[in-house]
């Protein structure tokens, strides 16, 4: 897939995973078109929500070639026009000039950049992130065993994991546990701009 679709892809994924109904008629569409195999319908048909459906195809997709994100387009057709609409739109838009930076997506301003986040833009953070939080820490350097811990020392919030994680990433890197640190992990976990931008106000 042309790196401008996986980009474009990716920053719609919050909205997409609103919009979108991943229903046979798109997955069967791709089947059909070989952009999905039979293990891919299979993974994606055992996800228990419609959000976890999409989000598992928009993780299958950049991986299926160049026609993959045509087909994917063409599978909107039918039931989804608007989504189909907008997509062509920001890719004409993306034709256009280049995106701001991740940083500048997410509202962050220049000066925080190079300083250690706050508890408070830590917290805000921990309660913003879901799934994805594991391979954001993983990114910052902490260990499986890191992980562990804070999962063991906090076995029923999931928010009092991650600040735990987040903690104890700071604690260890000083000066160097930067806010544009801390943006290149949630940036390479896709986490989406829109995300974060109530959490380094």
């Amino acid at each position: 897939m042309d790196p401008k679709h996986k980009k474009l892809l990716r920053s719609q994924r919050l909205f997409l995973s609103e919009e979108l109904l991943v229903d046979d008629m798109i997955i069967q569409y791709l089947y059909q078109e070989e952009i999905l195999t039979e293990s891919h319908l299979e993974e994606i048909q055992s996800e228990s929500s419609n959000r976890k459906k999409l989000l598992k195809l928009l993780d299958i997709l950049p991986t299926r070639g160049s026609r993959a994100f045509h087909h994917f387009i063409q599978s909107l057709d039918k039931d989804f026009p608007w989504i189909k609409d907008k997509l062509l739109r920001l890719c004409d838009e993306d034709n256009e000039s280049p995106p701001p930076s991740f940083a500048v997506q997410c509202g962050v301003p220049d000066h925080i950049l190079p300083t250690v986040p706050t508890t408070q833009h830590l917290n805000r953070l921990a309660a913003q992130l879901s799934s994805e939080w594991k391979s954001v820490l993983l990114d910052l350097g902490l260990s499986s065993a890191d992980l562990y811990r804070c999962c063991a020392d906090h076995p029923f919030a999931v928010q009092s994991q991650v600040l735990a994680g987040l903690v104890m990433w700071t604690q260890r890197n000083g000066r160097q546990a930067t806010v544009q640190r801390l943006l290149q992990s949630l940036h390479a976990a896709d986490i989406p701009p829109s995300v974060l931008q109530q959490v380094f106000m």
